[in-house]
């Protein structure tokens, strides 16, 4: 793909003439995309120290490879603005250190989405939501940087459907879930803290999902009646395809409050659920999940007995269970997050133009 340099200024034609022609190259995931002219483009390449040729990513069987200037394309054509070039390449970054993200990830049956979470002062520095409908549209920052990914995994990795995509139903929200962690009013410290990067630093945690499902639980103010409604819906057989799999869940502000008033902290949460999600062998047999084959793979087995609990979890770290607080306070109402496979529990400083790890991700 290569960068227009013909698009005369404020001529609508044009324009439509542009994004016709994107859709014709097969570069659009379906809906317009923003021409993206050699000087936009410049414009996204300015905020960042890093070379345009400099390879950020690759999917060596299908010897594809993304460069910053493709990013930067990308980035251009899904709405974004040039300010937010950093945080797309920490996005991308964080993305890659997913394991699965550099093999098969992109290309499993299931479909699996990006889930980003952006946390630190560049969330208000450029206007991303992080309290009511945090999930949904209507935020340019949060709709378009996770657009972004979508359409490099596309455009320069060549994963398309019916292509080298093989999802077999795919997910509604493949590329629109980039949410920012409501810090001011989480009672725990941001997800970026536990992968790694200091409190009040500009960062993004990534990781591959399967979907979200809610948690509907305004009904009781019993904090340990609270995490059994969550251990139910993460416990659900339908998610038990090998024999540990992880989950996350992204705590409204009002639960994350009554769990926090009842003097429990993040890890005491993370703990109470590792030890009471997961199912009975009688319970898996009941579905022809209660056997585990050598590979961690679940089948049907009959033969092992019906009184075993058996956990979901393998370890009590952020990494089988990452915790994030976002959305509005007005309900008693989380979400559940399926993730592919694990987060990488590493977390991504957002880089300017000479930046510090330590700063804001804002141009300078």
């Amino acid at each position: 793909m290569s960068v227009q340099t013909d698009l005369p200024a404020a001529d609508p034609d044009a324009a439509r003439a542009a994004m016709e022609h994107c859709y014709e190259q097969g570069w659009t995931d379906g809906l317009p995309l923003v021409p993206a002219t050699r000087p936009l483009v410049d414009e996204f390449l300015a905020t960042v120290d890093r070379r345009p040729e400099e390879v950020i990513g690759a999917l060596e069987h299908l010897d594809r490879s993304v460069t910053v200037e493709l990013a930067a394309i990308n980035a251009a054509m899904a709405g974004c603005r040039p300010e937010y070039f950093p945080v797309v390449l920490a996005a991308w970054e964080a993305v890659q250190r997913d394991r699965s993200a550099k093999g098969g990830g992109w290309q499993s049956t299931s479909g699996p989405s990006p889930l980003l979470v952006v946390n630190g002062p560049v969330r208000a520095e450029l206007g991303f939501n992080s309290t009511g409908g945090v999930f949904g549209p209507g935020f340019r920052p949060n709709m378009t940087i996770a657009r972004s990914i979508g359409l490099i995994v596309r455009n320069a990795l060549g994963v398309v459907p019916h292509g080298f995509e093989q999802a077999t139903q795919g997910l509604p929200g493949r590329w629109q879930v980039c949410l920012a962690e409501n810090e001011e009013e989480s009672p725990w410290e941001p997800l970026s803290v536990d992968g790694g990067v200091p409190a009040g630093t500009s960062a993004v945690s990534a990781m591959l999902t399967r979907t979200v499902e809610y948690v509907d639980n305004r009904h009781t103010a019993d904090p340990e009646q609270l995490l059994a409604d969550f251990a139910d819906t993460i416990s659900r057989s339908g998610a038990a395809i090998f024999r540990h799999h992880p989950a996350g869940i992204v705590f409204c502000p009002e639960h994350a409050q009554m769990l926090a008033g009842a003097g429990m902290s993040k890890a005491d949460v993370r703990a109470w659920l590792v030890e009471r999600c997961g199912k009975s062998k009688a319970d898996l047999a009941r579905v022809g999940k209660d056997g585990v084959g050598d590979n961690g793979v679940r089948s049907a087995d009959g033969t092992t007995d019906p009184e075993i609990f058996d956990r979901l979890f393998a370890t009590d770290g952020p990494e089988a269970l990452p915790i994030v607080v976002a959305g509005a306070r007005n309900a008693g109402i989380s979400m559940v997050v399926r993730v592919f496979a694990g987060w990488s529990a590493s977390s991504v400083p957002v880089l300017g133009r000479s930046t510090s790890p330590t700063q804001s991700g804002a141009q300078q």
